[in-house]
């Protein structure tokens, strides 16, 4: 493609979003569904921004998408930066009226997004219900720079990155099982016990983080009938009675189905990350969301560590 020379003026600034779109999901599809057009519309646009400017911003294949060139990685960091400020500029310059307003995507590890963070939002959307929030509880790293989410948990503080980043909670995690189970198997009463029995647990090689993989530190070579990438998964895997399973106490700790096995000998302590990127901090939506996130983990601080037995809802 040709290059040329062009004014400011003579870009359509909209097409720019769809830049950003297809970017960060790296097929006009997805970006398509994200911005509530067709396909034909953001490959349009694609075409449209690559002619004004006189470059390719991606390379295309069926095998990996739309993936940027050198002259789109550059465009991308500018034009991120110009999207952080506009949002910015619109908070401040409309005030209140719009600063308490929008939306807010929260990335999640599959089972606190579920079974703590969930039920928490009420809360929130009773005091601000002009913020809509997107909650997206997967069981796998959710991706800030291409955002895929305003505000991260996770098991991990970032590395590196331009992150706002605090400690959010920590939590426990036990040894679970169903009285039938216990009944029909071997007794339990110390921890060399274990090595009788078999467990629930995570696929070790497609586990998003190595503080999951806490199994093996307790039970050496420990036999597994069932293997899931899913916390939810092995948590409903274990209420059918056929084998032990470690799980956080936010999650099985409420459920009567499920007893504590070797309380005392078998407790394993994580800790949630939250994190936004540096760009959002003057955005006022964020901060709200990730200080009332805060807020609810220190109000359940004992119940996180499986040292009380009901969640605090505000």
């Amino acid at each position: 493609m040709q290059k040329s020379m062009m004014s400011a003026g003579q870009m359509n600034w909209d097409d720019l979003k769809f830049f950003l779109e297809v970017a960060r999901t790296r097929t006009a599809s997805s970006a398509a569904r994200r911005l509530g057009v067709d396909y034909t519309t953001v490959s349009r646009r694609i075409g449209a921004l690559e002619k004004a400017l006189g470059t390719l911003l991606f390379e295309r294949s069926r095998a990996s998408g739309f993936v940027l060139t050198t002259e789109g990685q550059h465009l991308l960091g500018y034009a991120e930066a110009l999207e952080s400020t506009l949002q910015t500029a619109c908070e401040q310059v409309s005030g209140a009226s719009l600063a308490l307003s929008g939306h807010v995507r929260i990335g999640s590890t599959e089972g606190f997004g579920s079974y703590f963070v969930a039920p928490q939002l009420g809360g929130f959307q009773d005091i601000y219900p002009n913020i809509a929030i997107d909650l997206l509880p997967v069981p796998h790293f959710i991706s800030l720079s291409r955002r895929e989410a305003d505000i991260a948990i996770t098991l991990e503080r970032p590395e590196r990155g331009p992150y706002v980043c605090s400690r959010l909670c920590d939590y426990a995690l036990k040894l679970y099982a169903t009285p039938e189970y216990l009944q029909r198997h071997p007794p339990i009463r110390q921890v060399e016990d274990l090595g009788r029995h078999s467990f629930i647990t995570y696929v070790d090689d497609l586990a998003f983080s190595p503080e999951l993989l806490y199994l093996e530190g307790i039970v050496p070579n420990a036999s597994s009938t069932l293997r899931s990438t899913s916390v939810v998964a092995q948590y409903q895997a274990a209420l059918q009675g056929r084998a032990l399973a470690i799980l956080p106490c936010f999650l099985a700790g409420p459920d009567a189905r499920l007893v504590e096995v070797l309380p005392d000998e078998v407790k394993v302590i994580r800790q949630f990350w939250l994190y936004y990127r540096e760009d959002l901090r003057k955005l006022k939506r964020i901060t709200l969301v990730a200080d009332y996130l805060r807020a609810c983990a220190e109000r359940n601080r004992a119940f996180l560590l499986g040292d009380a037995g009901e969640m605090v809802i505000a």
